[in-house]
């Protein structure tokens, strides 16, 4: 496969040629306009998620991001869009920026945060793998929280305090101590919710998109450990192009299109 990443290269004004799907009518992410957003009343269930802190363990460098393989044993995401069918937690990532002001994928009325977090689940109801689940249009659901400047954040920094030993593409350390994604949420559940896709290839338009409405917060140093991540081997020569640093590893917004923003839970 073509290398990828997030520079002027083979970033993502390329990726249309590289990958076709990722100039699809149901690409992520998008613009968040409050004003044309619906506000929905009709879902029969409130979403609803448990997790197994002791399942979340493996810190990987992939060269693009962080990203923590889960054990979804035990970890279940349903009800609100997703009706009836059980989700299970597959992996968490994240998308920051070279400076404070951007970083998120998704934008609210045009703003950017700092970062975002992603919660990235499969349809264990009707799919038998992951990678199965990812072919069909329900097959993917993402927890999206939006990252902003501020205290640091005690469930967060049992990731992040261990980003150095990760530095390099190809890194992987067990994290010590359980991580709890439940409590990287918010704690207000509001969320908006549309058809998307992955937002880093194939761009599989397979993902029920739910994204919060209420960031939480990070600190300075904890945004600063992860722009120091590199996006090469430590047997490579480090690409002059950002100093090799993982920074603005994030997807523009795209249009929406015709498909439906909705909007699950009070302003």
């Amino acid at each position: 496969m073509t290398s990828w990443g997030y520079s002027s290269t083979n970033g993502p004004e390329k990726w249309p040629e590289l990958f076709p799907m990722a100039s699809g009518h149901r690409q992520s992410p998008v613009n968040i306009d409050t004003n044309s957003t619906t506000r929905s009343s009709t879902l029969k269930k409130p979403l609803s998620w448990k997790y197994l802190p002791e399942n979340t363990r493996s810190l990987v460098n992939p060269g693009y991001c962080w990203r923590v393989d889960v054990n979804g044993e035990g970890s279940e995401l349903t009800g609100g869009p997703l009706t009836d069918d059980k989700y299970k937690l597959e992996q968490f990532h994240c998308h920051w920026g070279c400076s404070d002001g951007k970083g998120s994928e998704h934008t609210v009325d045009g703003l950017s945060y700092s970062g975002e977090l992603h919660l990235v689940h499969w349809n264990t109801t009707k799919y038998p793998t992951f990678e199965a689940a990812a072919a069909h249009p329900d097959g993917l659901a993402v927890l999206g929280v939006f990252l902003k400047v501020g205290e640091s954040h005690d469930e967060l920094d049992k990731v992040a305090k261990y980003l150095p030993f990760i530095s390099h593409k190809g890194d992987r350390v067990t994290l010590p101590e359980p991580c709890d994604p439940s409590k990287l949420l918010p704690n207000n559940p509001a969320y908006w919710t549309y058809f998307g896709s992955l937002t880093t290839p194939p761009f599989s338009e397979s993902v029920i998109w739910l994204v919060f409405k209420t960031p939480v917060e990070v600190s300075k140093k904890q945004l600063e450990l992860m722009r120091n991540l590199r996006c090469y081997d430590v047997n490579e020569p480090c690409p002059c192009d950002g100093n090799g640093k993982v920074i603005n590893n994030y997807r523009p917004p795209l249009p929406l299109g015709n498909r439906e923003l909705r909007e699950i839970g009070g302003h």
